[in-house]
């Protein structure tokens, strides 16, 4: 293993060990929130599309004489709220525009006052740590 030279890596002079973990367990947390957030997208995806299928399912179920129940899976599933007087593109915006702004806000406000703006300075220091000097394909820069 690798020494770490303080002075080499990201980190700003005189910010300690403790402070270089919290700020990247917080961008870690954040990195788990952007997950969610595409997850949710998908889920957003999904549910259009699946709305679509149905609208295509009543075409055929009418088309197959089956007006009845046709007409009740449009009138009641197509464009129904995926929960209460919301569809999905509504919960998209609520979740970017409230919990995912302030995350993102907090992480960046951690990171600018802590770390001097620097990202990943845990992950820099950890690959230091982690590479075999000399070793192909161990470089610390491109």
């Amino acid at each position: 293993m690798t020494t770490i030279d303080k002075t080499q890596g990201r980190r700003p002079d005189g910010v300690d060990d403790t402070t270089v973990e919290a700020v990247g367990a917080l961008t870690e947390a954040l990195e788990t929130t952007e997950r969610a957030r595409g997850a949710l997208y998908d889920f957003h995806q999904l549910t259009g599309s699946a709305d679509e299928k149905v609208a295509h399912a009543v075409e055929l179920l009418r088309a197959a004489g089956h007006a009845y129940l046709a007409d009740r899976v449009e009138q009641e599933l197509v464009g129904r709220n995926v929960v209460d007087g919301r569809w999905t593109f509504q919960l998209v915006e609520d979740y970017d525009d409230g919990y995912y702004a302030l995350f993102r806000s907090l992480e960046r406000t951690a990171r600018d006052r802590l770390l001097g703006g620097q990202r990943h300075v845990y992950e820099s220091e950890l690959k230091v740590r982690n590479t075999t000097t000399g070793e192909p394909g161990h470089e610390l820069d491109p």
